[in-house]
């Protein structure tokens, strides 16, 4: 029953508000139909009831009650004053009409009536429906009973028109409110629609377009700030899913380029055992190292969830990454620090990942060297990656640390922007940072700042 009545129920908002509107106006309808008709065919009996006490008291001026008996009195309109009427003295018949016999249904009629004391009337139904009332007539010694009758087919039939003319407007009415309501609804809803259509292509391209604060209906205006809301993240889930993908590629880059140089080297030519477990050795580092970096930069992204804090020994990594780079540049790690090893309050993952793009932008841009340096600071490590490139021009400092940004992106030195952004975020995830020192000349340096392990 409920699977059948949901089928039934219209499935667009605007052929159930319709549905609604339909529902409520037969309603209201069958409710003023019914008073309608129900005080229209008390008016009408009303009437009837009005007319025969007024033939009734016609009739009585022509009763004479003064004597011992009850007299008659003939007048000029006799046959008008005798069509359906009946007159008793007591609860014996004077006179009746000249059409009904004794025994017809309302001669008995009338005789119940002429029984009873007082004003009464009663419908009789047979053969043709009809109406009676009673009058008594006293103002002598005698006393007598005036009954008229009426035929309600008239009424009677006119309250059947009326009631078919309210059932036929009753059914315009219904159909006029279901159009209109329809087609108000329909227009009420367009802009709904292409509010949805714009929000739907909007967030296929990543548009910058929003609906704003255009003149609407506050309705609309409220359904336009919630598409605006959703449409603001979904752009942040794709700029965030985009920047994912960047940064993994970004990371990934190194560890392929080693895979692949390793097997083009062991393809070269026919190697040792020796030298054939070195390359499996190198790829397996390689391969350790790529799913160090997937591990972390999904981690990372998953919720925008804090990284899990952990410990790791700053030189043993710094040195891990540097002998992995291969740099053309001869890269120096140094630690300025007791004798006590320098910890940060990091997995030793994350750490590589923050310090990477920072050592492999140096090698990129640096002449000669690089310096990698950590120290303890209150609170703190500190690691400067510094480099005696050309530096990074004034006008540019503003924009090293934003997605996809590049001082020079033709200067033949690849690289895709998104490094210095990533390792900022990462170490920004732990609580520490990511900066540029403008006043280190020459060169560039850059600097890692991490809670203490």
């Amino acid at each position: 029953m409920n699977s059948m009545f949901s089928r039934l129920v219209p499935r667009t908002l605007r052929g159930r508000l319709s549905l609604v509107a339909l529902t409520t106006a037969t309603l209201l309808m069958v409710v003023l139909t019914v008073a309608f008709n129900t005080v229209i065919r008390h008016r009408l009996q009303h009437q009837a009831d009005d007319e025969l006490h007024t033939r009734a008291a016609a009739v009585a001026t022509t009763i004479d009650t003064s004597g011992p008996t009850v007299r008659v009195l003939e007048t000029s309109n006799d046959q008008l004053l005798d069509t359906n009427v009946w007159i008793y003295a007591g609860t014996r018949l004077l006179e009746q009409p000249p059409s009904t016999t004794a025994h017809s249904t309302l001669a008995h009629a009338a005789d119940s009536l002429a029984r009873q004391d007082g004003t009464h009337c009663l419908t009789a139904e047979e053969p043709d429906p009809a109406q009676l009332c009673s009058l008594p007539v006293s103002d002598g010694r005698s006393t007598a009973t005036v009954v008229t009758a009426l035929d309600l087919s008239p009424y009677r039939s006119s309250a059947a028109t009326l009631l078919w003319a309210s059932l036929c407007l009753d059914a315009v009415m219904l159909a006029c409110t279901y159009l209109l309501t329809r087609l108000a609804v329909g227009r009420a809803l367009r802009p709904v629609a292409t509010m949805t259509d714009q929000a739907t292509q909007w967030s296929i391209v990543a548009s910058e377009e929003r609906f704003g604060a255009a003149r609407r209906p506050t309705e609309l205006a409220r359904l336009g700030a919630s598409l605006d809301a959703i449409l603001d993240r979904i752009r942040a889930v794709l700029r965030h899913e985009q920047q994912l993908t960047g940064e993994l590629s970004h990371e990934l880059r190194t560890p392929l380029s080693r895979i692949i140089a390793e097997l083009d080297w062991w393809q070269a030519r026919p190697r040792s055992a020796a030298e054939t477990e070195a390359t499996h050795e190198v790829i397996a580092d390689a391969a350790r190292s790529m799913r160090s970096i997937c591990d972390t930069l999904l981690n990372d992204a998953r919720k925008g969830t804090t990284t899990t804090p952990g410990t790791a020994e700053i030189l043993p990594a710094l040195h891990r990454l540097a002998a992995s780079l291969e740099a053309p540049v001869h890269v120096t790690v140094d630690a300025r620090s007791d004798s006590v090893p320098l910890e940060a309050g990091v997995q030793a993952a994350l750490l590589e990942r923050i310090v990477s793009p920072l050592l492999v932008n140096a090698v990129r841009y640096a002449t000669s060297h690089v310096t990698i340096t950590a120290s303890r600071e209150p609170g703190g490590v500190r690691i400067d990656v510094d480099d005696d490139g050309p530096g990074v021009p004034e006008s540019f400092a503003a924009q090293l640390f934003q997605p996809g940004r590049r001082a020079d992106p033709d200067d033949g030195r690849g690289g895709a922007g998104l490094g210095l952004p990533l390792a900022r975020r990462l170490a920004r995830s732990v609580g520490g940072d990511v900066t540029y020192d403008p006043g280190h000349k020459p060169g560039a340096r850059f600097t890692v700042r991490l809670p203490a392990g």
